[in-house]
């Protein structure tokens, strides 16, 4: 007997009744079952069915949502080769990870597939993405190059270059960010966008500024109603970035600042606006929420660099803050804008300027 022989054959009940609920052709040959006995088994009121091409779920009935999600991965992950260096056998299983009440088990091994989309929305938790058994279609990303099809229950969606998934309950699936732009390069419903991308700030799962990248990257900013929607996130973003501010200013006992106040020379032009002032120590504070469409965001970098110069010639200290540093560290944002409070003592008198409202 050599590596290549198949396995006994054994009873195909033995298969059917264990943890394994779908299995490709790859791995039925493993078990000893061939190409003959697998076309038996999946006919017209058998026992088993194709549910994708080279996939079969070893049950009758409708499938689960589960299996729909790991039939769609087994059709598309590149098999490996059985017996390959750090590699799984052809093929993979649909064992869930963790069974309530049970041990946890390896999660599955998808070799250059992940879910996207809609589906991934859901698995991340948003509650305004469908549920997983209203999906026609479910999205998987898969790389450029590969020949694949969109067939049955399994749309693909290709990319020059994949992610780092994010295992959710053993499933492969894609940042949110990058499943934002897949989901809304195929929804025409203003609403629904609106609350997708609104869902993603307001929930924590990113920036706006990921979100609009991947949006400008899949070539979906030209479209009115998206549009509409990155304007309503670009202002739930700046909100919930105010509120971080404004909190780690009371939380970590900073002087009170003037908020959001225009700076000018007396007599003179406007300097531009800030979104926290310490005229006793002329230190600026600005928030970087630009998210706005990648052909506007050099000329606002342009700009926002030309205020800062100009501030900073005034002998003013210009703090720079994202949103994101913001919200995961927000103690360590409090030292820097301390530390720039405590320096000004050491520095030249700052040039007067009127503070006014915006």
């Amino acid at each position: 007997m050599t590596h290549n022989t198949p396995l006994s054959p054994r009873p195909l009940h033995h298969l059917a009744n264990g943890r394994r609920r779908l299995m490709t052709a790859a791995q039925l040959r493993a078990h000893g079952v061939s190409a003959a006995e697998t076309n038996e088994q999946c006919r017209p009121g058998g026992p088993w069915q194709q549910l994708l091409p080279n996939v079969v779920l070893l049950h009758p009935g409708p499938p689960t949502s589960e299996e729909r999600l790991h039939a769609v991965l087994l059709y598309a992950a590149r098999e490996r080769t059985a017996g390959a260096k750090g590699g799984a056998p052809a093929g993979v299983t649909a064992s869930v990870p963790v069974q309530p009440g049970g041990e946890e088990t390896p999660a599955p091994a998808y070799a250059e597939a992940m879910i996207t989309g809609l589906a991934a929305l859901t698995l991340h938790g948003f509650s305004a993405a469908p549920p997983l058994p209203s999906l026609e279609a479910i999205d998987v990303l898969v790389p450029m190059l590969r020949r694949l099809r969109t067939t049955g229950c399994a749309r693909i969606v290709r990319t020059t270059a994949l992610p780092t998934p994010m295992q959710v309950t053993g499933v492969p699936v894609a940042p949110v960010a990058r499943a934002l732009a897949d989901a809304v390069a195929e929804l025409t419903d203003a609403g629904v966008v609106r609350r997708l991308l609104t869902e993603a700030v307001r929930g924590g799962h990113c920036e706006p500024a990921a979100v609009v990248r991947e949006l400008n990257r899949a070539r979906l900013l030209s479209r009115p109603h998206v549009v509409d929607a990155v304007d309503s996130l670009v202002a739930e973003g700046r909100a919930l970035a105010e509120q971080r501010l404004y909190r780690m200013v009371r939380e970590h006992g900073l002087p009170e600042p003037c908020w959001n106040v225009d700076l000018r020379l007396p007599g003179g032009p406007r300097l531009g606006g800030v979104d926290a002032f310490w005229p006793e120590h002329s230190v600026a504070l600005e928030l970087d929420t630009r998210a706005h469409r990648q052909q506007e965001d050099d000329a606002v970098w342009a700009e926002y660099a030309r205020k800062r110069e100009h501030l900073e010639r005034l002998g003013i200290t210009v703090v720079h803050l994202t949103p994101r540093k913001l919200r995961d560290c927000p103690e360590q944002q409090a030292a820097v804008v301390r530390t720039a409070l405590m320096a000004a003592g050491d520095r030249e008198p700052a040039a007067y300027v009127v503070v006014l409202p915006q």
